[in-house]
């Protein structure tokens, strides 16, 4: 049995834990607010961009531009995958390395080559072990910033790659937010560029005279949408890190404090049994006076 010095020492260290799990989980809520903002905000342009690229695609009959077709013959297939740089979120890096592994595995099953982009250090360090060899860069320091610039510098590098023959498709791994207490892993294809084309389109799509012509549009387009849906990804994924980081804590600062309640408890317990061996010892010296 702990002796009473034992429990009241945990008992302090505890709540000293307590403190800080419920310091992180307000700066946590204040930093959410901000970028679940950002976040919904940046899903309208994200989507009509989309439809942009894929209402002029579909004009450019035949077109043979790299970005929108990607390249069939290279049997390799970039992962871009985006986690977060500190732990204390939850679940949020583990089902983020969890479906990447799935993914490599699927993926290698049938003959397919994958390569890593890792941004964020704690999912890379969970697949460094095992899929070391992979990786093609690991970007550390970025998930709780995000930028438009640093998704231009990260597109640019990808559109270099994808150039020199390193291969073929390239899609996004990340969590989008979906609530306070909810993430969701997201795959999307970056290269070919994801056309989705409805019945009114194609109805309204020949009233459209484009100038200069949809393959030049393209050209400059799709650079600019590739930068657009990193930049979204890493969005969702820095306000789906916060909003699980604020579950997280919360739920470790309740936990304390009912670890705290049962200890008090004991110590209160063996307090008490202490004092009443020290009466029962009192009395029986007394009485054999």
């Amino acid at each position: 049995m702990p002796s009473l010095k034992d429990l009241k020492n945990r008992i302090s260290s505890v709540k000293s834990t307590q403190k800080i799990t419920s310091a992180m989980k307000m700066v946590a809520a204040a930093k959410l607010r901000r970028a679940q903002d950002q976040a919904l905000a940046s899903r309208p342009y994200t989507s009509l961009m989309d439809k942009i690229v894929s209402k002029i695609s579909s004009k450019a009959t035949g077109t043979s531009i790299d970005l929108l077709t990607g390249k069939p013959e290279n049997k390799t297939q970039l992962l871009v995958v985006f986690s977060a740089d500190r732990g204390l979120c939850g679940g949020f890096n583990g089902s983020i390395t969890r479906s990447v592994k799935k993914e490599i595995n699927d993926l290698q099953q049938n003959g397919v080559n994958v390569k890593l982009l890792m941004v964020g250090k704690k999912s890379a360090d969970s697949l460094n072990r095992e899929y070391g060899n992979l990786f093609i860069d690991k970007i550390e320091g970025k998930s709780a910033k995000p930028n438009y610039a640093d998704a231009e510098v990260l597109a640019t590098k990808i559109i270099n790659l994808f150039e020199n023959g390193e291969f073929g498709v390239c899609r996004v791994i990340y969590n989008k937010f979906v609530s306070a207490i909810a993430q969701e892993v997201t795959f999307k294809s970056l290269i070919p560029a994801e056309i989705q084309i409805n019945e009114e389109d194609k109805d309204t799509s020949s009233i459209y005279d484009f100038e200069p012509s949809e393959e030049e549009i393209l050209t400059d387009l799709l650079p600019r949408n590739l930068a657009t849906q990193l930049f979204s990804s890493q969005i969702e994924s820095t306000a789906s890190e916060l909003a699980a980081r604020m579950t997280a804590m919360d739920n470790a600062t309740r936990n304390a404090g009912e670890m705290i309640d049962k200890l008090t408890l004991q110590y209160n317990r063996t307090r008490q049994a202490v004092i009443t061996s020290e009466l029962i010892e009192i009395i029986s010296g007394a009485e054999a006076l």
